[in-house]
């Protein structure tokens, strides 16, 4: 039976302000509509998650948000005198709860991307497009250039590193092969791409692109099975079971579905509801579904995950680097 495999998590969005206005998003607040988590909220989904059985906490900001006006008052009222200090902060809370942290805080400097390194099982970057697109006009932070060399940077510190590619937002399917290409680029230089995810457009009320049409499955299908034969095989292909039926895609080369959650919503895509464990396996009974975790195998064997999260890798992770059935509450 071919293995699938996904992990079981929290989503803890550390603040929706953000230097980008895509033309797909949602997720980005004003500045007076923004929100800093709270240590109290944060404590709060931590401890649910972990009474969940969760392995992974997801935290994930706008991209830097310290570039936008009102942010330091922001700050202020939180009681939070640094933002990478806060995050360093969260993700030890995250390790004390028994949750690996993977944290995707768009692009950071070389000096802020070390200092989340050894408090992360893994992290992440979506890469997107290598298109200059209208739906980015307004983005800086979504420059393919400056993309690409943020991942090359994870790869020379030894990141295990997740990015993927956006289906629907005006690339074209060539457009996509040269993304992908790109990300079997880096992988080969550095090895430390462990998943690609192919994720289709959900357009939102209120964005330049609430018209635009969903991407029709056959669509993705081609995706996913070009993604095939251009990565790695070692390199994981990821399709998202809350917004796209992953059967048909599972032929195509897919071989993992993400994270999935019983306590938070995903708050960049918070109308489509994550499927349960449950109705997972039933839907996917014609294969081996396996739980892992934020962190794949083959990088627990070659120790590149942070070092403060190590003792707890051990702990959760089985023989075959999947996860083990133990859980710490």
């Amino acid at each position: 039976m071919k293995t699938l495999t996904y992990s079981k998590n929290i989503f803890l969005p550390v603040t929706d302000l953000c230097r980008n206005r895509c033309g797909y998003c949602s997720f980005r607040k004003e500045p007076k509509d923004a929100h800093l988590i709270s240590r109290t909220e944060a404590t709060r989904l931590l401890e649910q998650g972990a009474l969940r059985g969760c392995s992974e906490a997801l935290f994930t900001m706008g991209e830097s948000p310290w570039a936008v006006s009102g942010f330091e008052s922001i700050l202020v009222d939180a009681g939070v005198a640094d933002l990478l200090d806060y995050l360093v902060e969260l993700c030890e809370l995250a390790l004390e709860f028994g949750l690996l942290p993977h944290t995707n805080a768009g692009l950071l400097g070389q000096e802020n991307l070390r200092r989340l390194q050894p408090y992360n099982a893994s992290m992440g970057l979506m890469l997107e497009t290598t298109a200059l697109l209208d739906a980015h006009a307004m983005s800086p932070g979504k420059r393919p250039d400056l993309r690409l060399q943020y991942m090359a940077m994870a790869g020379r510190l030894r990141i295990p590193f997740t990015t993927g590619i956006l289906v629907g937002i005006g690339e074209s399917m060539q457009d996509r092969m040269e993304a992908l290409s790109k990300i079997a680029h880096l992988h080969r230089a550095f090895g430390h791409i462990q998943e690609v995810i192919i994720q289709p457009l959900d357009p939102k009320p209120g964005t330049a692109l609430e018209n635009a049409p969903r991407p029709e499955i056959m669509e993705i299908y081609r995706t996913v099975e070009a993604a095939r034969a251009i990565l790695p095989p070692e390199v994981a292909i990821q399709v998202p079971p809350n917004l796209v039926d992953p059967r048909p895609l599972i032929a195509a080369g897919a071989n993992d579905l993400g994270g999935i959650s019983a306590v938070t919503v995903d708050c960049i895509n918070p109308d489509r509801p994550w499927p349960d464990e449950e109705e997972l396996h039933k839907c996917l009974s014609d294969y081996s579904l396996r739980e892992r975790l934020p962190v794949y195998p083959r990088f627990i064997a070659m120790g590149w995950h942070g070092h403060e999260t190590r003792s707890l890798v051990d702990f959760l992770a089985g023989e075959d680097g999947l996860r083990a059935k133990k859980y710490i509450f």
